[in-house]
């Protein structure tokens, strides 16, 4: 196939990411790539050690559909073996051993999951199962002779944990070896991690150095903060929204993200451009939000599903956000300041301190719109529902 431009190239990989190590390197790859009529082997690993892919992993799996939609092969790698280590990266303690069967299980849910996103056609998918039980003792010998401790102890998982005094076992110092072993065998240019895999990655550079291979390079993609707007996207903290999620659940869980929030996500997720963006930032925070659920839902499933789900998403948040026997208030107008608003209306906010905190935590809902800015100000209208905090369930009547 025709390449397009290497510096285009590297404009569409670009964007997103937190850092691609070395860059230089990176362009010269594309140039060769180009010269050559080769494309890139791109290599990312995935250990099995929960049933659903989630748009954490969404992110990864995102930028490889960008490579390939470049012209380049995708190496997507299921860590049946990692998976029985362990990868310590960001832990603050030893990862739970998981069975040899919930590998398995949860293997064949990635084969299927990974395809929501990935291009069948341009994906290989391969396990390191192959290459990492066949390794003999000697063999595996000579891998922990290439990395000394102090260096595997600088990084700052480890590092941490050591001063605290909690416990490091010695299977987790293997984990870095065999996923650096993993990038030899797999003889790829590139591979994609989360900052949380900076370590693991470099050292692949350095085996395949010593292997007598071109080492990759490590495009570093960030880690998506869940629906809780703090932590990492997870399953064990409930914070996750699953590729594999009913199309109902998708998006309820997209209009339950913070204003804020929504912006990293369409950065990390979107296909819209900045200009889009823009476009939207300068309109009203739920039309976007709806927007980016709509987007989130086609792209895991497709575009009618997305609008059935729309649907059956404002059926049943009027339905349960507003109830028929609400009081009624009258607004005197005066400023049209959402702050003012509810300072005036509500029985349980009294001072707009109150009220500015209320609302920039996204307790204010008029008319089924979540507003978080204080100095906005509320529809042009005679009347609408406002939902204030949790209870309090208002029909204003503008005076």
């Amino acid at each position: 196939m025709a390449f397009a431009d290497p510096k285009e190239q590297l404009e569409v990989i670009r964007r997103g990411t937190e850092a691609i190590i070395p860059e230089e390197e990176l362009l010269l790859k594309l140039e060769a790539s180009r010269e050559n009529d080769r494309p890139l082997k791109v290599k990312a690993g995935f250990d099995p050690t929960s049933a659903d892919l989630h748009l954490g992993h969404g992110i990864i799996l995102k930028k490889l559909r960008d490579f390939q939609a470049l012209g380049h092969e995708v190496l997507f790698l299921i860590g049946d073996f990692t998976a029985y280590i362990g990868d310590p990266s960001g832990r603050s303690e030893t990862r739970p051993s998981i069975s040899k069967e919930e590998i398995i299980k949860n293997s064949r849910t990635y084969e299927r999951q990974v395809f929501k996103v990935l291009d069948r056609k341009k994906t290989q998918v391969l396990s390191n199962s192959r290459w990492l039980s066949r390794l003999d003792p000697e063999e595996f010998l000579g891998l922990t002779s290439l990395v000394n401790v102090s260096r595997i102890l600088d990084r700052d998982d480890f590092s941490k944990r050591y001063r605290e005094g909690v416990s490091i076992s010695l299977r987790e110092f293997i984990y870095p070896l065999v996923q650096a072993y993993d990038s030899v065998q797999m003889r790829c240019d590139v591979e994609l991690g989360g900052t949380d895999q900076t370590f693991n990655i470099l050292l692949g550079r350095d085996f395949q150095r010593h292997y007598g291979q071109s080492p990759q390079v490590g495009v570093f993609l960030p880690i998506l903060e869940g629906t809780d707007g703090v932590k990492k996207m997870s399953k064990s903290l409930g914070n996750y929204i699953g590729l594999d999620e009913s199309p109902q659940d998708i998006y309820g869980k997209m209009m339950s993200i913070s204003d804020d929030l929504m912006w990293r996500y369409y950065l990390l997720l979107s296909a819209c451009n900045e200009k889009k963006i823009r476009k939207l930032r300068a309109g009203h925070p739920m039309d976007a939000k709806k927007a980016l659920a709509r987007e989130i839902v086609s792209w895991l499933q497709d575009s009618q599903d997305a609008l059935e789900a729309e649907r059956d998403f404002e059926t049943k948040f009027s339905k349960r956000s507003f109830p028929e026997d609400a009081k009624e208030k009258v607004y005197v107008a005066g400023s049209r300041k959402i702050v003012d608003l509810v300072v005036q209306v509500s029985g349980s906010v009294s001072t707009k301190g109150e009220a500015k905190r209320l609302i920039s935590q996204g307790g204010l809902v008029i008319d089924g719109e979540k507003y978080t800015d204080p100095n906005s100000e509320f529809p042009e209208r005679a009347a609408f529902e406002v939902k204030i905090g949790k209870k309090e369930f208002l029909k204003v009547v503008i005076n």
